[in-house]
C-alpha cells in the first residue's frame, strides 16, 4: 500500500498527520534535503511546502519517477 508524505515546516505540515499522512517536519533547507533522501519507498505522493520545494530545487524528481509531487500554495 502506498502512502502520502508531507514535507516542510512544522507549522504548515503537522495537521496533515490527523488525516493519516506521513509527516516529515523539516524547518531548514538542510533538513528538507535530508528528509527527501530518507523518504520511504512506499511513498506515492509528496506534498511539500514552498520552502521545501525551494530547498530541493531541480533535485525533486531524482529517484522518484513514479511519485506525484505537489507544492502547497
Amino acid at each position: 500500500m502506498s502512502r502520502i508524505a508531507v514535507l516542510g515546516e512544522a507549522v504548515r505540515t503537522e495537521a496533515f498527520a490527523l488525516a493519516g499522512a506521513f509527516v516529515m517536519v523539516a524547518d531548514s533547507p538542510d533538513a528538507v534535503r535530508t528528509a527527501w533522501r530518507s523518504l520511504p519507498d512506499d511513498v506515492a505522493v509528496v506534498v511539500m511546502t514552498p520552502l521545501a520545494a525551494d530547498a530541493l530545487g531541480g533535485t525533486v524528481a531524482e529517484g522518484r519517477a513514479n511519485t506525484l509531487i505537489v507544492t502547497l500554495p
